[in-house]
């Protein structure tokens, strides 16, 4: 059965509330706005009382073989404690950058309707296998557990 325009209108906030689970199962103390105005998915409260806004992506695993971590259009200007959290549900791999990170790693489109806005690759593909991998350079974000807020 193909999957249903509600289905994959639903995907990106079915992705936000998973992961925000998975940050409250490892204890976190995390927030979520009503409203997503700012481009803020989640607000995390560290014990240290600092709070990190939180911007969540999510690529699904039916998206066309080369793009399972491709996020773009993505329209952003350096924030300070703000963080991305992209994820791939097809690779099961998650990503985490600064404000800063994402300006310095993404590319910014300079011609078409989204002129100025930024997209960021994070895998390479091996299309004799068929097999999506994080590329390299990337590798240093990838992370499996929410440490880094707590």
């Amino acid at each position: 059965m193909a999957n249903s325009f509600r289905h994959s209108a639903g995907f990106g906030k079915r992705m936000e509330y998973w992961l925000v689970g998975l940050m409250l199962k490892e204890g976190l103390d995390v927030y979520m706005p009503l409203v997503d105005d700012f481009g803020i998915d989640a607000v995390i409260r560290k014990p240290n009382g600092q709070f990190i806004e939180l911007q969540i992506k999510a690529r699904s695993k039916d998206v066309t073989f080369g793009d399972a971590a491709l996020f773009a259009a993505i329209t952003h200007e350096i924030r300070e404690n703000y963080y991305f959290l992209f994820y791939s549900e097809r690779m099961e791999s998650m990503w985490l950058l600064s404000s800063e990170e994402f300006i310095k790693e993404s590319t910014q489109n300079k011609t078409g309707k989204n002129k100025g806005k930024r997209s960021i690759w994070f895998n390479g593909k091996n299309t004799k296998l068929q097999k999506e991998h994080c590329k390299p350079q990337f590798e240093k974000y990838l992370i499996t557990d929410f440490e880094k807020f707590k």
